[in-house]
């Protein structure tokens, strides 16, 4: 798990992306023009909440978000998503 410089603010989570599947099941090797948005990633950040909205998610948690949730942001050369807690839909 990479560490971040950057703090996010309120609510929001900054997630490392997990790497796109390179092969199918049954072994088929996935072009790169034909991989999927991973929708799942590891929180290496998180803000300090809202007054009354404390965050549910901690650092080092495997989460779940939507394929279009969060902006792509890069830190110290790395590729993160930076997005609100709500934008998750579980942590596995």
């Amino acid at each position: 798990m990479s560490k971040v410089s950057i703090k996010p603010l309120a609510d929001r989570v900054i997630v490392e992306v997990s790497p796109a599947e390179e092969k199918t099941a049954s072994g088929i090797i996935i072009p790169d023009t034909a991989k999927e948005k991973p929708q799942k990633g590891k929180v290496v950040a998180i803000g300090t909440g809202k007054k009354d909205e404390p965050l549910t998610v901690k650092v080092g948690d495997t989460v779940l978000y939507g394929k279009y949730a969060g902006t792509e942001i890069s830190v110290d050369g790395k590729e993160f998503l930076i997005m609100r807690e709500s934008d998750i839909f579980a942590v596995i």
